[in-house]
């Protein structure tokens, strides 16, 4: 009777051990995909960041033009 009871409990040990590798395999897959949208937020941000900044070049441009040109 004990040796059917070890047994159960190490089925019951081994199918947990598998439940965890599964869970695992997930948790890595989403955070591989949480990574994979971190990269691409910085690289719009890098953009946006780019274009303000040409925007914000013109447009002080602009103004120093604005301010010397003849009246």
């Amino acid at each position: 009777m004990a040796e059917e009871q070890v047994i159960k409990l190490l089925e019951e040990i081994r199918d947990l051990q598998k439940l965890h590798v599964e869970n695992y395999k997930d948790a890595l897959k989403n955070q591989q995909e949480s990574i994979e949208i971190q990269k691409q937020a910085m690289r719009r941000q890098r953009i946006n960041l780019l274009v303000i900044g040409v925007v914000l070049i013109i447009f002080l441009g602009f103004i120093a033009w604005s301010s010397y040109a003849p009246k």
